[in-house]
């Protein structure tokens, strides 16, 4: 096959779209999902979990920023330790991986059919989880220009919607006598600080939206430059929203008791917390908000973890033809056909199940990440080590620091989620025995040398097509 007529993920993104997307990914409106868990968790300190979850995930973003200058390619968390670590750790930490990007998307569609439920309570929350299923899956086959458009529009919605909600929740805090001050929230309870790292290790799954921008760097005009900034900027704006929002709904909404808080409010926080502030109207408006955070968030979501499946297949690491290209469309359809599969799974687990098992995986996956940065900059195999001052705070210091809160994070989690998340790394392993049959044969990785990268595409019609070859091809 000629490189000419090779299939190729298009070169489409801008940094615009490329922070968009990853806003889409993180979803602002996604402080409601686990906005009555993480309460209940952290006897209702939820903004100040979110510092603590905004501060270690800077370090993290700082590193993945670093790792995609230097791979500038599809498979995010998987490549970098793969390139740094070698094959066996680069498979493992993909496979932790997976984990969180396979329920996000899922998540999303769990929560959407959640909230149209609310409305139709005679209706069954799955039926609605199985038409967004099927919705995303042709958005994500179609191809990457039709799911940015798709993005932009549903980042619009929920913005809009989240200034609205945190106008109206201002205004019912300042006429609320019994109020928290407004620092209570960022002080923590009786407990300490424990319940609070258990919060922020659960919100680490609202985070994620850096590292889907990292997987799009074969879809990026300017990677090297683009896509390290849209990653620290994605990290600051949703961080920055996630705090302020969870903020002012602190100030608005302030049982005595979050142990005792109806199911409704952990399940569908959104929607009471809107009728609580803005009525029936603010009501709707927060299912219509959140149906486009989720298609969105979903969307992106499902685009990201094929753009893995697609890398490992492509590497040999999982079957190839996950690592196949749709040759009408240019998408890694298959990869996409599996996600869509084993996205059903929403029709049967429950909501905080799936936000723990996320939150485990993108730990685990952040962790090796930052140590990757030590690896590739300061003892890279080549020896071309570069150990300035400057570097060792930058490639040292900032992505230890990273490791250890993200550590201190993971090692918060509950119990079942650690039994959940060890049974998925023994499966991962067996594969990777099976596959190099008892480590006697080398575990396949990506070779750098057979990526051509292209010039960034104009903006003319017709030269959109234009880019690089499927490696190997």
């Amino acid at each position: 096959m000629s490189q000419q007529s090779a299939p190729h993920l298009k070169r489409a993104l801008g940094l615009v779209g490329l922070t968009l997307f990853g806003l889409s990914y993180m979803a602002v409106a996604t402080v409601f999902t686990t906005y009555g868990i993480v309460n209940q968790v952290t006897e209702g300190r939820l903004p100040l979990a979110y510092v603590v979850a905004l501060i270690t995930m800077i370090f993290t973003a700082m590193s993945y920023a670093a790792m995609v200058r230097r791979y500038p390619v599809a498979g995010s968390a998987y490549t970098y330790v793969q390139q740094s670590y070698g094959g066996t750790a680069g498979f493992l930490t993909g496979w932790v991986l997976l984990l969180d990007y396979l329920f996000i998307p899922m998540i999303n569609f769990m929560i959407l059919g959640l909230y149209v439920g609310t409305q139709f309570p005679s209706i069954p929350t799955q039926v609605f989880s199985l038409a967004a299923v099927i919705i995303i899956y042709v958005f994500n086959v179609l191809g990457i220009k039709l799911a940015n458009r798709f993005n932009i529009t549903t980042v619009a919605i929920s913005v809009a919607t989240v200034v609205v909600f945190g106008i109206l929740a201002l205004k019912a805090a300042i006429g609320d006598p019994e109020a928290p001050g407004l620092i209570e929230p960022f002080i923590p309870g009786s407990d300490g600080f424990s319940p609070i790292l258990t919060g922020a290790g659960i919100l680490a799954l609202s985070f994620l939206g850096f590292d889907a921008v990292s997987t799009l760097s074969e879809e990026a005009r300017n990677p090297q430059r683009d896509i390290p900034r849209a990653i620290i900027l994605t990290t600051l704006l949703g961080g920055g929203i996630f705090i302020l929002i969870s903020w002012v709904g602190a100030l608005s909404y302030h049982p005595d008791d979050w142990s005792v808080v109806p199911q409704e409010l952990l399940d569908a926080a959104g929607v009471v917390l809107a009728e609580h502030v803005g009525g029936q109207i603010l009501a709707t408006l927060m299912v219509i908000s959140s149906i486009a955070g989720c298609l969105g968030s979903g969307l992106a979501g499902q685009v990201s973890v094929s753009r893995i499946l697609y890398s490992m297949g492509r590497d040999g690491t999982l079957p190839k033809v996950l690592g196949t290209l749709s040759k009408r469309f240019k998408t890694p359809a298959v990869a996409t056909t599996v996600v869509s599969v084993i996205a059903l799974s929403c029709l049967f687990l429950t909501l905080d199940q799936a936000a723990f098992m996320i939150s485990f995986g993108a730990l685990a996956a952040f962790s090796m990440v930052n140590l990757s940065v030590i690896r590739a900059y300061l003892f890279p195999a080549t020896g071309d080590a570069v150990r300035t001052p400057g570097a060792i705070v930058r490639y040292g210091l900032v992505p230890l620091i990273g490791f250890g809160l993200c550590i201190w994070l993971w090692t918060s989690l509950e119990p079942f989620t650690w039994v959940i998340g060890i049974a998925w790394a023994l499966i991962g392993l067996g594969i990777l025995l099976v596959k190099t049959r008892f480590f006697r044969r080398p575990v396949p990785t990506l070779r750098f040398d057979e990526v051509v990268v292209d010039e960034p595409a104009d903006e003319s019609p017709t030269s959109g097509a234009q880019s690089a070859p499927t490696p190997g091809s």
